[in-house]
Formats: structure tokens, sequence, C-alpha cells
């Protein structure tokens, strides 16, 4: 098995350094090393502490001469001095002597030209065994020249002090541009790995005229491709992975003047209450060769229980891409036909599917919006707004214009479809007498949407949210399109649904600089 010599980095004396090892090597490590069990169908299985999420609070951008005007700085983008980051970077470097480690040499990107090499440096097993599902895998002769563009150093067992470091706790993420390093300190959560890509990714793509996106992405059997928008529980990685069509990738996408590409080889799929009838793709994934975090599992039978959200409602799966039948490899694609937005309306006012204008679609993109539901988080007991900025927030480094812009750019050259579908609640809010929308709906009402059927119907203006609402869908009983009608009490809809709106338009007061058309577009309070 090939070792590799960390010098250059500072680490010295390493007991030992496995590059690129295989998935036996690296589960058996993991198990040995006390970091997982298997499950039933072999997959690892762990539980990351502290730590069941990202930590946004903890994220930290370096400030450094050469990215100082570009970056968004603000409570997302957070600044740290120089010194700081050299001084963790002296702490993790030594935290990593005489220890083994894992090295992961991957790309970011699956179009060759847009293309970045990514090592990362791993204190557990299990967390390199995730990111080398979740990178696009080189063939051994790329490995021969690989030569990192940037490096991410990963220690869950190395605490921060924020007294002396500058940080807010014992977990720190940290991007240095200049220095082309990620540090990720004192939690074990996989996802700040994989998330630290992607947002070195939204820094350096748009300044090469790649439009990057926090979406999932398929393909039809005719090669048209579609686009899928939507924060966590919205639906996003499940209604993309269809088995009528081709997956190209189910988070992370690139769209260049050549189509689109996936920025990953892999998933990360939330499997809170998962089921092999709803979600049967993914339901296979869970088998060797993926990593299972913070689902309860039996320690006898090894069985998991999707339905335990005990330790985490954020509990996760993460695998190679190819795990999924019908996979376009490699994950590129044409420019898209269709664009979808999901949003999990927790209120149920919100139209289950509406056609945007291109000022309309730039208005929600930068919106990002869906609700928390009630009973999901400590202390939320009604349905409660989230809106996270072009559906990435926490990851992109640059201003929002300058994403909304791209999107525009591209529905102008390309001719885009774009539409929003609410995958949430109807005849009510989530918190009274509401009923999550059928899959079966939701189903019908995007296969609508990507096979054209949508664009032969009727529309008419929805007066609050300022979409267009067909008439009829097929599939789908024409009373359910109009959610005022599956209301009892009217006027409680009408309240509800203002409400909403006035959300909407305050989260938008934000955005200074918005051209007018956009504002416009935006819902009516």
């Amino acid at each position: 098995m090939e070792t590799l010599n960390l010098d250059y980095l500072g680490i010295i004396n390493p007991t030992v350094v496995y590059r690129n090892a295989t998935i036996p090597f690296l589960t058996e490590r993991a198990v040995a090393k006390g970091e997982g069990i298997l499950s039933e169908t072999g997959a690892l299985c762990v539980y990351t502490g502290k730590y069941t999420g990202r930590s946004p609070d903890d994220r930290f951008i370096v400030d450094e001469p050469s990215v100082h005007d570009l970056i968004d700085w603000g409570k997302v983008n957070v600044p740290l001095a120089p010194a700081k980051f050299d001084n963790l970077y002296s702490k993790i470097t030594a935290f990593m002597q005489k220890r083994e480690l894992f090295v992961f040499d991957g790309y970011a990107g699956a179009d060759p030209d847009y293309r970045v090499k990514i090592r990362v440096v791993n204190e557990l097993a299990s967390e390199n065994l995730f990111i080398h599902q979740l990178l696009i895998r080189p063939t051994e002769e790329e490995l021969k020249t690989f030569e990192p563009d940037f490096t991410i150093l990963a220690a869950p067992g190395l605490k921060a002090v924020p007294e002396l470091d500058g940080v807010h706790s014992e977990a720190a993420v940290v991007l240095s541009f200049e220095k082309k390093t990620v540090l990720v300190i004192g939690t074990q959560y996989a996802g700040e790995i994989k998330k630290s890509v992607f947002s070195l990714m939204n820094f350096l793509m748009p300044q090469r005229g790649v439009f990057t996106m926090h979406c999932s992405a398929n393909m039809g059997k005719d090669g048209d491709t579609a686009l899928f928008f939507g924060l966590s529980g919205t639906g996003k990685t499940t209604l993309s992975a269809d088995p009528e069509r081709y997956l190209i990738g189910d988070d992370e996408h690139g769209w260049s003047d050549k189509g689109t590409f996936n920025i990953e080889g892999g998933c990360y799929a939330k499997c809170i209450n998962l089921s092999k009838e709803n979600e049967p793709q993914i339901w296979d994934a869970i088998k060797f060769g993926a990593l299972v975090e913070n689902v309860v599992i039996d320690p006898d039978t090894r069985k998991l229980d999707f339905d335990d959200g005990s330790i985490t409602e954020n509990t996760r799966v993460g695998y190679p891409v190819d795990f999924i039948p019908n996979t376009v490899i490699p994950g590129v694609g044409g420019h898209p036909k269709t664009v979808i937005f999901l949003t999990a309306d927790a209120f149920g006012v919100m139209p289950p599917v509406s056609k945007l204008t291109r000022e309309g679609a730039m208005y929600h993109f930068v919106t990002g919006y869906t609700a928390r539901l009630a009973g999901t988080e400590r202390g939320v007991t009604t349905p409660q707004a989230t809106f996270s900025t072009c559906f990435g927030a926490p990851f992109l480094p640059l201003p929002a214009s300058k994403y909304a812009a791209m999107l525009g750019e591209c529905i102008d050259k390309h001719g885009s479809n774009v539409y929003l579908v609410n995958t949430g609640w109807s005849g009510g809010p989530a918190s009274g007498s509401g009923k999550r929308m059928k899959i079966k709906y939701t189903r019908a009402m995007v296969t609508a949407a990507l096979n054209g059927g949508l664009e032969k119907e009727e529309w008419e203006l929805d007066p609050v949210f300022n979409v267009l609402v067909p008439k009829h869908c097929e599939g789908v009983p024409d009373e359910v399109l109009s959610p005022k009608n599956t209301w009892e009490d009217k006027a409680a809809y009408d309240e509800t649904a203002k409400h909403l709106a006035g959300l909407f338009v305050k989260n938008f007061e934000k955005y200074k600089g918005m051209d007018k058309a956009i504002v416009d577009a935006g819902p009516k309070a």
C-alpha cells in the first residue's frame, strides 16, 4: 500500500501515512481503532460525538490581502487574522506527529477543464473513507503526477482554545485562500470536510465564469438536464434520485458555458425516517463502503433504526454516486432545460407548484426559503421561516448578488424554465390541521415540469406570492393546486399567507442594491 511523506506540510514524524487506501482497508482500520461498527448490510456506522451537524458559528475565513475586497464579510464569513491561522496550523501539524494518518487525493469537479485537486489528511480512518467516497476518485495513472491545489487537514481530536486561538469554541473550520489550506479542528462531523470543498469551489469557480450551485442534477433519457435546489428536508436528494432518469449528482454542481458538472463523486443523504418504499435507491446504497453517521443501531442485530432521532434529526449516510443505479459517470450534463426550487412550507400556504419569471427565479434563488417544523428543534413549537441565501448561505464566500447575476445570465443564455415546488403542507399549518403533500403528487408535478407538460397548461397569478399557478397538472387533483382551496378556514389562510409574505419582504430588505425588477418579483405583503 502506498504511503506518503508529509514533511512539506510540517508533519515530520507520523507513525505511518496511508495514501488513497482501499475501502476494505479503511473500514478495517476504523473498526480496529474503535471508530465504528458495521451494520447488518456492511455499512460503517459511527457516532460523531458532540457535533452531529455543521457548526456555523465556528467557520472562519482568513482575512488576507488578496481576498479582503472579494469576500462578503459578516455573520457567515467571519474573518480570522493570519497570525491566528498560523498558530492553529502549527497546533494541528504538531498534533498529527506520531499518529497513524490517512490521506486521500481526489478531485472536485467532474469536468476536467474546471477540476480542482484536493488533498485531505485525516486523523480518522472513517473520515478518510467518507471523503474517499465523496470526492472524485483519480485513476492510478493520475495519482502518479497528482499535486494538490488545496490541502485540508482534519483532526477531530484536537481542541481549539478560544481565548488563545481567536475562535468561538473547541471546534474551528478555517479557510485560507492564500495558503490554499483548510483546517477542520475539534469536530468529527464529516460534512464539515465536504462543505469546505464546496466553499472553496464557490470562491474559485465564479472567478472563472462558472456558476456554482447547491443543488442536485439529473438527466432524462433524451439527455435533457434538470437542476433541483432546496434546503435540508425539502426532498432535493429524494426527487433527483429518480429511477426514470440518470443522476448526475445530489448536492453540488457547476454551470459553465459547456453545460453542468458534478463537483463531487458521492452523495450525502439525510436518512431520518428513511424507508425502502419512499426512497429505495438511498435505502439500497447503505451497504459496504457507505459511512452512516449518528443513526441508532442495535448492537446485537446491527439493524439500523432510521426512525429514531434521539441522537439527532440530522442522521446522514455518505456513499459514492455509483451506488445509485442509472448514474451519469463522469457527472457531466448539458445546459439545464428545467430548474426546480424546492421548499417545504410548514405554514401550508404556498402553491404546490408555480412558474417563475427570470426575475422571480432570481428573487427566490437569493431568498432560499423553507420552514422549520414544530418539534424538530428545541424551542420550536410553531412553523419557523428559514431563509438561506442562494440555498447555501454557509458556503458562499462572495456576495449574493454575484451568484444571482450568474443565474440570470444562465437563464437568458439557455432559456431554462424555472419552477417553485412546495413539498410541504397543505390544508393548514404543520402545527395544526395541515397535512404533508403526498409524495405521489409532488412526483407528478416534477414529472410535468420535466416533460414539458406544465408549459401546455393555463396559468393564473397568485396575488400574494406573485407566482404563476397552473389550473391543471396531470396526476394531481385540481383543487390541490390552489392552496386556499384546501383550507376550511379561508380567512385563516389569508392571514397566514400575508404573514409569510411579510416575512419574505422583511428578509429581502438585507440585500442592498438589488435590481428593482427582482424586488418587485417577490411576494406582496
